[in-house]
């Protein structure tokens, strides 16, 4: 039997093969270190530079200021607690209720350590209101973090209008991007960021690298110590094939971006109109129009999403939520939807739907009927 039509591409992204095929030499012979002063070393070198430019080119950037990362996670470990160590005389940070716990727990830490940290509600489509930011803002604010485009309602958070509230205070903004790269045109000028976080393997390039990007003359200092690789801010050897990776992957969502937006929110929304025609009852969650072009969050009626996953599992591969929290008790309600005050009923048969640039029409096809079919099932 052929694999189930997987739609958890929000999880993670399979690895591109053109990103496959640039690593393999990096894998095999060309093995050396960047910190080498012979010609292996140089080659290295090279690579990485090349790929740092690709990503820079992606948001618009200079190529200085890309930080190659172990993961997203680290990323944004280092925007929050390196912006922390570098303006000690500032106590304050301003998060959104629905951050990743990437972002979440280095904020929390933070808090331990006698920061004051606001939380900022969202309101029922997960979204931002900049005015609420504005309200908690102090003149000991040194950063506000607010997420591009949520991983699991996909809703898209008005980053621009934050930045310009969070530079008006004299605050740095920081946003958290890995869901957006390759999805969304991203232009750190547009904006107005001074931090912003991506993750590889949510565009085709493998798990374990991420990038910060960090704004010429952002305060910034290292939370890891060692050597002076990717300019003082993140120690150790360079991981020259996943940095490679990353960077061929980069082109590709350039390359694709112009057509991309548009296919996958066809396959979104093809999927979405086969289920609302079917199940009486279907919700939709998040933000109806600013949200992720690939993402369909929905609540079934009745149900509890992880038993319809499980009732269609042999057809179908998707999530309940954050991979970060898939395997939580069955009874947990997702933190983002609990800040949007989603009432439990429709929180319990929440499903995410997320497409790739893999995904069909036949998949699309396949999946409903699964769908659809497991619903009747456990109504019936």
């Amino acid at each position: 039997m052929s694999e189930p039509v997987y739609l958890d591409y929000n999880a993670t992204t399979p690895i591109a093969p053109e990103v496959a095929a640039a690593m393999l030499p990096f894998l095999q012979t060309e093995f050396g270190n960047p910190s080498s002063a012979h010609e292996r070393g140089e080659r290295a070198r090279h690579a990485v530079a090349a790929a740092r430019a690709e990503l820079a080119q992606l948001l618009g950037a200079q190529t200085d200021e890309m930080v190659f990362t172990g993961s997203a996670t680290e990323a944004n470990n280092l925007a929050l607690l390196g912006v922390a160590r570098a303006l000690p005389h500032k106590r304050h940070i301003v998060i959104s209720a629905i951050e990743h716990p990437a972002v979440m727990q280095p904020a929390l830490y933070l808090r331990e350590l006698s920061w004051d940290v606001s939380i900022v509600a969202v309101d029922a489509t997960g979204r931002v209101d900049p005015a609420d930011i504005a309200a908690v803002l102090r003149p000991d604010t040194a950063l506000v973090s607010v997420m591009h485009a949520n991983n699991e309602v996909g809703t898209l958070q008005p980053v621009a209008e934050i930045a310009a509230l969070a530079h008006a205070n004299g605050s740095l903004m920081h946003t958290d991007a890995a869901q957006s790269a390759g999805k969304l045109a991203l232009d750190v000028d547009s904006l107005g960021v001074d931090l912003l976080t991506l993750a590889g393997h949510k565009f085709y390039a493998p798990k374990g690298i991420g990038a910060l990007y960090v704004r010429r003359g952002t305060p910034l200092k290292p939370i890891l110590f060692g050597a002076d690789q990717e300019h003082n801010l993140r120690p150790g050897t360079e991981n020259i094939p996943h940095i490679v990776g990353i960077g061929t992957a980069a082109r590709l969502a350039r390359e694709r971006l112009p057509a991309a937006r548009h296919t996958l929110a066809k396959m979104r929304d093809d999927l979405h109109q086969r289920l609302l025609a079917a199940i009486p009852g279907l919700q939709l969650n998040g933000h109806p129009e600013q949200r992720l072009p690939n993402t369909l969050h929905v609540s079934f009626p009745a149900v509890s999403g992880r038993d319809l996953l499980a009732a269609c599992a042999e057809w179908v591969s998707a999530s309940v939520g954050s991979a970060c929290h898939a395997r939580a008790h069955a009874d947990a309600v997702s933190g983002v939807l609990a800040a949007m005050c989603c009432d439990p009923a429709r929180a319990r048969g929440a499903v995410r739907l997320s497409v790739g640039h893999d995904t069909t029409a036949a998949d699309i096809e396949t999946a409903a009927e699964a769908l659809i079919d497991a619903w009747r099932r456990l109504t019936t």
